[in-house]
């Protein structure tokens, strides 16, 4: 498909005015633990009593890895397994991301090398694949499936990240069960449990997890939560048989932790970024609005929302575009749907894939959605921009809302800079708001 500047869209958009924008700052609370405490942290949980003694000598135990970019999970990661050989146990680590990858036992691996996750910086065997084991029915007659490698161990140690979901509400959303289920199920699991769709998957999750924690070697769970700075927070190792009761408690103070755009509605937002490193639809939608399902709602409230570009970790899987109202040229030519496809069947929900309006350049994305608001003074427009949806301390807002915020209108949001030009580059793109990003 051929996108270029200078054909009718060009003209269509041309003499679309952007407006002036000015740096602001978003201040959230800030429970944190320093990453040189990772390691001490994570061993004062995996010693608590009635944890430490479930490893013991000789166990082969395999500890669960996702595909998230979970601030410090090499640190988390490697920890753990320090810990099982301070016990005199034999760790080995299992890709746990259900169909992501390309639903490849090759895919898992390139994951989770973007994330330092190898086996020269783990110090152990990483072992993927994607056959799975039977292990019988949940209570709503969905068949449930566990990696068979880590079936096969002595026992499992499920880490991850424990937050909201970004396409449904219940009890049990992205944590410790949902690892069991989804990332351990490999893509059968994650079918299973996705097949009624986004409607009963918060019953599905915590009935297939009762048949894991029933069957399956499982230890113990030692999810971590992050702050409104994509810090890691709070760290938590959880006995087996206390998961089901724990992880529910852990998701209110999870929530409480979630950032947000302080000024809450706008005309457009503008994301620099997405990548499944940030959300498995490419942005988390409980920061921007842009929800896959109606299942689940929050986040801001905008009319047009653009997409500018893919972070090179999410190797091509650019999940989420179809919740954007324009995408750039760059997203699109960074698209592999052999890595995007599997997901959205696995998982049901194919909005997420779907490909919007396709713009040639930054600035003509933004100007497509400026020139398409209806019922707005476009002379007066509340624009938003963000790097991506975990880092926005840092964020640009249209001089419409300059004096509200000077003024101190919005508790948390000062302003960082002077009111500027939004900055295109002679092709009409914009520099990142963050380097690192």
């Amino acid at each position: 498909m051929e996108i270029k500047r200078g054909g009718i869209v060009s003209q269509l958009l041309a003499q679309v005015p952007i407006p002036k924008m000015f740096r602001a700052k978003q201040s959230f609370p800030r429970p944190v633990i320093q990453t040189k405490d990772i390691p001490r942290i994570v061993f004062e949980e995996l010693s608590k009593e009635g944890i430490a003694e479930l490893i013991k000598p000789d166990m082969r135990i395999a500890v669960t890895a996702g595909s998230r970019g979970i601030a410090n999970v090499d640190s988390i990661t490697k920890a753990i397994v320090d810990f099982i050989k301070r016990k005199q146990a034999i760790p080995f680590i299992i890709p746990a991301m259900g169909s992501h990858g390309g639903a490849t036992a090759e895919g898992q691996l390139e994951i989770l090398a973007s994330y330092n996750i190898t086996e020269a910086t783990m110090g152990c065997p990483i072992c993927s694949c994607m056959d799975t084991v039977f292990l019988g029915y949940s209570k709503y007659g969905k068949p449930v499936y566990m990696d068979k490698l880590a079936f096969e161990a002595d026992g499992v140690i499920v880490s991850c990240r424990l937050k909201m979901h970004n396409a449904f509400r219940g009890s049990y959303e992205s944590g410790p069960c949902k690892m069991m289920v989804v990332g351990l199920g490999k893509q059968k699991g994650a079918e299973s449990v996705h097949s009624d769709g986004m409607g009963k998957i918060a019953d599905n999750i915590p009935a297939n997890a009762e048949v894991i924690l029933k069957n399956a070697p499982i230890l113990l769970a030692i999810p971590c939560i992050e702050n409104a700075y994509d810090e890691t927070c709070k760290i938590e190792a959880i006995h087996r048989d206390k998961i089901l009761e724990r992880e529910p408690e852990l998701l209110k103070y999870a929530a409480s932790n979630m950032p947000k755009i302080i000024v809450e509605k706008g005309d457009v937002l503008i994301v620099d970024k997405i990548g499944k490193n940030y959300s498995g639809t490419g942005v988390d939608p409980n920061i921007t609005g842009t929800f896959s399902t109606e299942y689940a709602m929050g986040g801001v409230k905008v009319q047009r929302t653009c997409f500018l570009d893919l972070t090179d970790s999410s190797h091509g899987n650019a999940l989420g575009v179809g919740l954007a109202s324009v995408i750039t040229k760059r997203i699109f030519d960074k698209m592999d749907i052999q890595k995007m496809y599997p997901n959205c069947m696995t998982s049901t929900v194919l909005k997420s894939a779907t490909i919007p309006l396709i713009m040639a350049t930054d600035k003509e994305a933004v100007q497509a959605c400026i020139r398409t608001l209806n019922e707005v003074n476009k002379e007066h427009l509340h624009i938003i921009r963000i790097p991506n949806s975990l880092h926005i301390e840092h964020i640009m807002l249209s001089e419409a809302y300059y004096e509200d915020v000077k003024n101190g209108m919005y508790d948390g949001l000062t302003v960082e800079g002077e009111i500027e030009d939004m900055g295109f580059d002679i092709n009409g793109n914009l520099h990142p708001l963050l380097e690192h990003c």
